[in-house]
């Protein structure tokens, strides 16, 4: 761990300076420093092969910061993205010039905003900026709005379809960006369809479309009003009748015009199904969409006669089963209704809108029920 005189006189006079965060430029050999005082920065004079002297100088921090020259264990890739860095330590994991341990940071569930400032400092990336809009306290602080707008900044250079759509989803949380941004997402998402499923995921009671609510929806909540509080079944159709379940039904419509590759499709259909969750029963076939209708219809046709949340909703409005059925078809959707197509292509574009057009097709059906 032998340092030149210099290197190690001016890293140890730094390591008392208030540190707040390390990161180290190994290509241009300089250890930058956030402190409490501002930014400083160490120029290194190797005195040995310069990826041994890296290793030196990365032993020497990780002694200040951990008690022990080990330093982070960068191999454990799986752990650090799985949120198992212990809380208390935090802090020390960005004084150890280790991008692994930035990530660690990163995916901590404890991590506060002014850790996610720091963690920023060292290592400001896009993914890093997705995980930490994940943190609730990073959203309320001050970074939340600086991480959405960087993100929504540099998606025009996202080239991978689940990045974009992770990105806008992290990005269009309340309070995090301007409606005049949100309204310019929103329409560029018209050459980048992928935009949509983000907007699904993130707001689905609040998109930016222009669809009315149905003509029937006035009629229904007059009806409705005795058993809305506890049934919902009433409730699922009433959000799905008003103006903003109608503009939700019309973006379904435009993220399956060209989605990009089979991650949009997974992601489109994780979306319907949370939408309509509250009026999902357990499904026993989720590999079929022709079973899922029918054992979605069935459901419906059992309910009426139990008096369950739906039976209840049917004999109100029996005018809207169809309604129903087609909302209980929707909350079959689920990522493994995609297995036995994507487990054996791995085509994208039109292909695989071709391939998976058995599953496509009865959305669009659904759909055209919930706006009659």
């Amino acid at each position: 761990m032998d340092l030149s005189p210099e290197d190690s006189l001016r890293l140890n006079v730094l390591l008392t300076q208030g540190l707040q965060a390390l990161r180290i430029d190994e290509s241009r050999k300089i250890v930058y420093a956030l402190t409490e005082r501002g930014e400083a920065r160490v120029e290194l004079n190797p005195n040995c092969r310069e990826q041994q002297y890296i290793r030196n100088v990365k032993a020497l921090l990780s002694s200040h910061s951990l008690g022990s020259p080990g330093g982070y264990p960068v191999y454990l890739k799986r752990w650090t993205r799985m949120g198992q860095a212990k809380d208390d330590s935090l802090d020390q994991l960005l004084l150890l010039g280790e991008e692994e341990a930035v990530v660690a940071v990163v995916h901590a569930p404890g991590i506060t905003n002014e850790l996610a400032r720091r963690a920023w400092w060292c290592m400001p990336t896009s993914d890093n900026a997705r995980r930490m809009l994940e943190k609730e306290d990073v959203i309320k602080g001050d970074m939340g709005k600086v991480l959405a707008e960087f993100l929504i900044e540099h998606l025009p250079f996202e080239e991978d379809h689940l990045a974009m759509i992770d990105s806008v989803k992290a990005a269009l949380q309340p309070g995090l960006v301007s409606d005049e941004l949100r309204q310019s997402l929103w329409s560029k998402a018209r050459t980048k369809g992928s935009y949509y499923v983000g907007f699904l995921q993130a707001t689905p009671d609040d998109l930016p479309g222009d669809e009315s609510a149905h003509g029937a929806y006035d009629e229904l909540q007059s009806k409705l009003t005795k058993i809305i509080e506890h049934n919902k079944a009433a409730q699922q159709l009433l959000r799905v009748m008003s103006a903003a379940g109608q503009n939700y039904l019309a973006t379904i419509e435009l993220a399956l015009k060209r989605p990009g590759n089979q991650d949009v499709i997974v992601a489109l259909f994780m979306a319907i199904e949370d939408y309509f969750s509250m009026i999902s029963f357990k499904f026993e076939n989720h590999r079929d969409i022709e079973k899922i209708i029918n054992e979605a219809h069935e459901y419906c046709d059992q309910c009426k006669a139990d008096d369950q949340a739906v039976g209840e909703l049917i004999s109100i409005v029996p005018e809207f089963e169809q309604h129903t059925k087609a909302m209980v078809v929707l909350s079959g959707y689920c990522e493994e209704l995609s297995f036995p197509v994507f487990g054996q292509t791995d085509a994208v574009g039109s292909v695989m809108r071709k391939k998976i057009k058995h599953l496509t097709d009865p959305i669009k059906q659904q759909i055209n029920i919930l706006k009659k």
